[in-house]
């Protein structure tokens, strides 16, 4: 099975946000969930649970978010 991008849940305090998913959206969320129950050998009973790793991976691998981020911070800092 091919590696995925996120592991176990970290535990971390909440903040709650409501969102609306599209329905296919949930499906692939869902069949995650299972991928990675399979994989770690942990079951997911909340699927909505991964959607904060995922978009934490997304935002840690997204160069254009990363360059933004550095710009701004030098900005805020007077570095650079």
């Amino acid at each position: 099975m091919a590696k995925l991008k996120i592991r176990a849940l970290a535990d971390d305090k909440p903040v709650k946000v409501t969102a609306e998913l599209p329905a296919a959206v949930h499906r692939d969320l869902v069949a995650y969930a299972g991928a990675l129950a399979r994989e770690t050998g942990q079951p997911v009973n909340d699927p909505s649970k991964l959607i904060a790793p995922m978009l934490m991976r997304f935002m840690a691998t997204d160069r254009g978010f990363a360059k933004w981020r550095r710009a701004v911070h030098s900005r805020e800092t007077g570095e650079g």
